[in-house]
């Protein structure tokens, strides 16, 4: 997919359009289309500048991110859950995510599968589920 103009380029097109510039002479001086001078026109009606939207990435893991406790306490209780397992607890709680966002997150925050299809929970998360007030060693104190 080809790269959005710079908003500079668009700034100063725009410019030399208020300035009097038909929409032609200004495609022509700039080499660009004569559609995205209309575009950005009309871009820059609405939102008040002609910045292109973001483009690439993810927009979208932030939905499942927000319930990332919720995500983590189901598969503390059952680490055998398959992501479609997952995704029908989830959903039970009104929570809809497809397969891919779920096994992308469970990636993503280091859950690996392992022995008998069970998924292997980062040492991290482990510890921050529940393992606090109990030192390093096991021990709770010294007798």
């Amino acid at each position: 997919m080809p790269k959005a103009y710079s908003p500079d380029l668009r700034k100063r097109v725009l410019e030399a359009v208020a300035a009097g510039a038909t929409r032609r002479e200004a495609a022509a001086r700039f080499h660009v289309g004569m559609d995205s001078i209309t575009r950005w026109r009309a871009l820059e009606r609405e939102r008040g500048d002609a910045r292109p939207k973001p483009s690439g990435g993810d927009r979208r893991s932030g939905r499942i991110e927000a319930e990332r406790d919720t995500v983590l306490s189901l598969l503390a209780e059952n680490p055998g859950l398959s992501v479609e397992g997952l995704r029908a607890a989830l959903d039970a709680r009104g929570l809809a995510f497809s397969y891919g966002a779920i096994y992308r997150f469970l990636r993503r925050h280091g859950f690996r599968r392992w022995r008998h299809r069970k998924w292997k929970i980062p040492a991290r998360t482990r510890r921050r589920a529940g393992t606090a007030g109990a030192s390093r060693d096991g021990d709770s104190q010294a007798s």
